[in-house]
């Protein structure tokens, strides 16, 4: 859970942490590593009503972001390829993945949804309602180390939100394009009476475009799966992940149908797991921040998964973006915490 903020209104952005900074810090890191193509990179900044646009113009790679449209990273190319599905990066809130019961729990409580509202479906409610927020840029810019944009959305002020989620409180994300990595960060501030549970995430969808997808590898940097009922909801059992991957480094997608969950992440010194996915020669990581515990690899085998929105335009040309592509790999990140009311800042 989330401490309540002892200086609400006070929002900083997440690069720049102030000390004993209110509520509770979650890094979210999704990094992309290419090789550098020159010592000196050249970063800028476009933005459109819709789009606001990163470059690294040394290494190739532009990003393209949506606040309008729940923050979602629409796009990532580098040197020309599009290495983002469909749908991009979209963020997961107020909870990530499914929930046993059309209800949850905080503070000795249950707190039910209101079924009638519409913005909260199914028997497992699944990813929160926050997909097409619209969320407020309040700085961006570009200089000779990074691009950078930072979005805040005000939770509190939609009535239709708090009556789900009761609990008064803000989120600030800053996407940083530096060094040829997509770096993504979130503050979640809590501006309640009391603790504030917190289970947001992401859901990127990765692909590399010089090999079908039963051709790629995968890594899973993980040392169990969490065994799953036939709806998806984990019975509490665990196995090892060599149950599922003989080789959890190089896994070929082709074996598998992949929808699951896998913890007891890797880590390097830094507290960092990685994630990975290739083709012939192209690879691409996703680095966990230390806050999160475990990780969900979605590859299923249907044909396509159709994207909700169009190719994203710059300028007023297509990018490389297509509207289908055959089953992108997704690994869906969550990070699930508790505070007490002292606990005002974890990393």
């Amino acid at each position: 859970m989330i401490a309540p903020s002892r200086r609400a209104g006070l929002f900083r952005p997440a690069v720049k942490p102030g000390p004993k900074g209110p509520g509770l810090r979650v890094l979210i890191m999704l990094a992309v590593l290419i090789s550098a193509r020159s010592a000196a990179a050249q970063y800028s900044l476009n933005r459109t009503p819709e789009i606001v646009w990163l470059e690294d113009a040394a290494r190739h790679t532009m990003v393209a972001i949506l606040p309008n449209a729940g923050n979602l990273t629409r796009e990532m190319t580098i040197n020309g390829h599009n290495i983002l599905g469909p749908l991009g990066i979209p963020f997961l809130g107020p909870w990530a993945n499914r929930l046993d019961e059309q209800a949850f729990y905080a503070n000795g409580k249950r707190y039910a949804f209101n079924m009638d509202l519409g913005n909260v479906r199914g028997a497992h409610p699944i990813h929160g309602f926050l997909g097409a927020a619209k969320w407020e840029v309040v700085d961006a810019g570009a200089d000779l180390q990074s691009a950078w944009v930072i979005s805040r959305l005000e939770v509190f002020r939609r009535p239709e939100w708090m009556a789900q989620f009761p609990f008064a409180h803000t989120l600030e994300m800053t996407h940083r394009l530096q060094a040829g990595a997509l770096d993504i960060t979130i503050e979640v501030h809590n501006l309640s009476a009391e603790g504030m549970p917190i289970a947001i995430g992401f859901h990127p969808y990765f692909q590399v475009t010089d090999a079908p997808r039963d051709a790629w590898t995968i890594g899973v940097g993980a040392r169990t799966e969490w065994v799953l009922a036939a709806d998806k909801i984990p019975t509490g059992e665990v196995r090892k992940i060599e149950e599922r991957f003989p080789d959890p480094h190089a896994a070929v997608l082709r074996d598998h149908d992949l929808d699951h969950v896998f913890g007891d992440l890797i880590r390097d010194a830094s507290g960092s797991a990685t994630m990975s996915v290739a083709g012939k020669t192209q690879r691409i990581d996703v680095v966990f921040g230390a806050n999160y515990r475990a990780a969900v690899v979605y590859a299923p085998r249907s044909s396509t998964v159709r994207s909700p929105t169009r190719p994203v335009r710059r300028c007023g040309a297509p990018t490389s973006a297509s509207s289908t592509i055959g089953s992108p790999m997704s690994v869906q990140t969550s990070s699930r915490r508790q505070a007490t009311p002292s606990s005002t800042r974890q990393g």
